[in-house]
């Protein structure tokens, strides 16, 4: 037998009743895999080869085949095999399987590679994967931990989003365009990682948060559709939904306003929920502005498969005297405008105890908030924490008056910093409770995918640590056409800085921008803006952010001069692939959608990076560490 027919497969293992037709005619067919689990009955073996699609069945027999049958008894699991033989309907089908219909008698066995046992087991498709081995261990064998059917599943499925994606935006006019993977450092949010050069000593690449600046050139060049799967970095810590090297599909469109490119990327939603999960999508998606996002959930990225939202009862608690609903004022700064809001979670008292409740009033103090007032309508009458300032009949009025009814909950707490209507510290904290008190009362849905947008986004978040104003997108978004009077510009549109252009004319609060997320079951997927295209504005801009003339030719000055030439009105967004992968799979983790991830402290076990170099290396680079 040559060596090209041991390695000839018909099909995949998860495939094999697909290729036998779905008929009962038996058929020829050779498959290659691992063997997943070995079971010796006797006069018969049956053994599940496994490949990244699933399991099917071999069956061996000592009569009608007994060379073939010697050969499968020293077979253990995880080795490599070559079979042949006849594809056949199975006496009795297993439903918990692609290929649980047929099965193939061998005729043939290759033993291609023996294997030792592994540190762990590896569930295939036939097994339900409730593994108990430490992550810590299965990182450090991921090139096993692949194998679990699982994981398997989830890159692919990953592979079958970046394959629509590529479809989609290739139907729709765009060019796949490569950007550098060593460029300048430019400051997007996050620490750089930086590349030291060996031919110029003492400067440095930095690899790319995102492709930001050079698909905005590519527009400026006239390629006005782009797209790229692009590699992105960032040095920042880690979390469940963050990995310090990402893929982000990537694109950017030349004339354009926001629902253009809103309306272009829900085409691809829709179609990558039909194609890669046989769901459904309503467009438009529905669409949520920033304020209103946080006046309601809490979060600027809503979990809204639940109900629960958080109410303004302001109104409602206006009568009650004493502190519990009132700012706290201190004798060196006195407090704005305030609200009161109230998350009111009904059937819940069951669950949401005394003691539970104090474990919640906690929670909030543990994320920065200042504890919560609270109502339980547990009995035929309400208590409080503060019934001491209220009567019972006040009491009860305020149940009717925030919507709580027999059996619910509500906690309180007083909003401050809100300005004109808007925003506030404490909207965050019901927003992370919101979500707490929804896992544990089992109100999120499985099974579920809801999209929303979020849009016009504060254009500056405030640093309480530096005690500067920094942009919350990036420094190339466009504000809000009516939010550019609170630039200190004039009416003019190409002299923007206005007046003396001091920084205390600028009203930060109040400007907000032509920047949008999607969001999908509270998991930010994608983050996008329409550009500043005007020279002028984008140098003011750079100015409010602290930014010398000096700093903005040294960082920008390519992009600013790019601007002297034309610059099409333009704006994009990109995907978070990574994230994508990891929602639609139900994963718990980005981890588990990436072949191989970094851990929290940014190494990968596996490989053992980051390394050590030798001095050679370092002194090509002309570096030397620092003890």
């Amino acid at each position: 037998m040559s060596e090209t027919a041991k390695f000839k497969r018909d099909c995949y293992c998860g495939e094999a009743a697909l290729y036998m037709g779905g008929g009962t005619e038996e058929k020829q067919v050779s498959v290659c895999g691992f063997a997943a689990t070995v079971r010796d009955k006797g006069g018969v073996i049956f053994i599940d080869l496994r490949d990244r699609t699933g399991v099917v069945q071999l069956v061996f027999d000592d009569t009608t085949a007994p060379a073939v049958f010697g050969a499968a008894k020293t077979v253990k699991t995880e080795y490599v095999l070559s079979v042949s033989g006849v594809l056949r309907k199975r006496a009795v089908a297993n439903p918990n399987v692609r290929s649980g219909a047929v099965e193939v008698f061998v005729t043939r066995l290759d033993i291609l590679s023996l294997a030792e046992r592994p540190p762990f087991e590896i569930c295939g498709e036939a097994v339900k994967d409730d593994i108990k081995t430490g992550e810590d261990v299965r990182l450090r064998y991921r090139y096993l931990d692949l194998r679990r059917s699982v994981l398997a599943k989830n890159i692919i499925l990953r592979h079958e989003i970046a394959k629509t994606a590529r479809e989609y935006f290739y139907a729709n006019g765009f060019l796949e365009i490569e950007t550098p993977m060593m460029m300048k450092s430019t400051p997007e949010g996050a620490r750089d990682y930086l590349v030291p050069s060996r031919v110029h000593q003492g400067r440095f690449y930095a690899l790319p948060q995102s492709p930001q600046i050079y698909k905005q050139l590519l527009m400026v060049a006239g390629y006005d559709r782009y797209i790229q799967l692009a590699r992105c970095f960032r040095d920042e810590d880690l979390r469940a939904d963050r990995q310090p090297e990402f893929t982000q599909i990537d694109l950017e469109m030349s004339f354009v306003d926001t629902d253009d490119i809103i309306a272009m990327l829900e085409g691809f939603i829709e179609k990558l929920m039909r194609d890669v999960k046989g769901e459904a999508v309503t467009l438009p998606l529905p669409r949520l502005t920033y304020d209103e996002a946080m006046r309601r959930y809490g979060s600027d990225k809503p979990d809204t498969r639940y109900c629960l939202e958080i109410a303004d009862v302001t109104a409602a608690v206006s009568g009650i005297d004493g502190p519990v609903f009132k700012p706290r004022v201190t004798e060196v700064a006195t407090v704005g405008e305030y609200t009161v809001n109230a998350l009111v979670i009904p059937d819940s008292a069951a669950v949401l105890t005394r003691k539970e409740i104090d474990r919640h009033i906690d929670f909030i103090k543990g994320i920065g908030g200042s504890g919560a007032a609270f109502v339980r309508y547990a009995e035929a009458k309400p208590s409080s924490s503060f019934n001491k300032f209220v009567s019972e009949e006040q009491l009860l009025q305020l149940c009717k008056d925030i919507g709580l009814q027999q059996g619910g909950v509500a906690f309180i707490g007083v909003n401050e910093g809100v300005i004109d209507g808007k925003g506030g510290k404490y909207l965050p904290v019901l927003g992370s409770l919101r979500t707490r008190i929804a896992k544990q009362l089992g109100l999120i849905p499985e099974h579920k995918f809801n999209f929303v947008w979020v849009t016009e986004f504060p254009f500056f978040e405030y640093d309480p640590e530096s005690g500067a104003w920094n942009a919350m997108h990036h420094p190339f978004t466009m504000p809000l056409d009516d939010n550019l009077k609170y630039l200190g510009a004039t009416d003019s549109a190409t002299d923007v800085a206005g007046g003396d252009g001091a920084a205390n004319t600028v009203q930060y609060e109040k400007i907000y921008a032509k920047a949008y997320d999607l969001v999908l079951n509270g998991t930010e997927l994608l983050s996008g803006s329409i550009r500043i295209t005007d020279a002028a504005l984008q140098r003011r801009m750079f100015e409010i952010l602290g930014l010398t003339e000096d700093e903005i030719a040294a960082k920008f000055g390519f992009l600013v001069e790019a601007y002297r030439y034309g610059a099409p009105p333009h704006g994009g967004a990109g995907i978070g692939l990574d994230r994508l992968a990891m929602v639609l799979s139900a994963a718990e983790s980005l981890r588990d959608v990436i072949a191989f991830p970094k851990i929290k402290d940014g190494s990968e076990p596996m490989s053992g990076s980051p390394g050590e170099v030798d001095t050679a290396q370092l002194d090509d680079l002309g570096l030397a560490l620092r003890k």
